[in-house]
């Protein structure tokens, strides 16, 4: 007799008796997308980026008008302005309350915007973490 390897002589498992009764599936929670594709993370981006575009061009516009109006208008930034005080040494005073008000604004765009989606994705990040230490 010879050994024949076709599928056909191959020896399989019978199939399951069809009154075995199916285990049932532990509860999942829903399928998410990777948290690298998630739409949080281009808002978190964007909402930064508002932030950022913010408090930089509140200093720096402030500072470039005034660069501007030294440049072009000596007549303003040489006039006396009050008691005395040149216009330009007035406006070179005011920039450090002008930097003041960009860090406030920076830090109240932080807290209003950007930290309370960090904060969120944060949790998300820990949840799909311990998800995956679990599986």
């Amino acid at each position: 007799m010879t050994y024949d390897p076709s599928p056909s002589y191959q020896h399989r498992p019978p199939p399951p008796p069809p009154y075995a009764p199916h285990p049932r599936p532990a509860h999942r929670a829903p399928r998410r997308d990777p948290l690298g594709h998630h739409s949080d993370l281009r808002i978190l981006r964007g909402a930064y980026r508002w932030q950022r575009r913010t408090a930089t061009l509140t200093a720096l516009g402030y500072f470039t008008l005034f660069l501007v109006l030294s440049a072009y208008a000596p007549g303003l930034m040489t006039g006396t302005a009050v008691a005395g005080l040149p216009t330009g040494l007035l406006l070179a005073l005011a920039q450090l309350p002008v930097m003041w008000l960009a860090i406030g604004l920076y830090e109240y765009t932080a807290r209003r915007r950007v930290d309370p989606l960090a904060d969120r994705i944060r949790k998300e990040a820990a949840l799909d973490a311990r998800r995956g230490a679990g599986r």
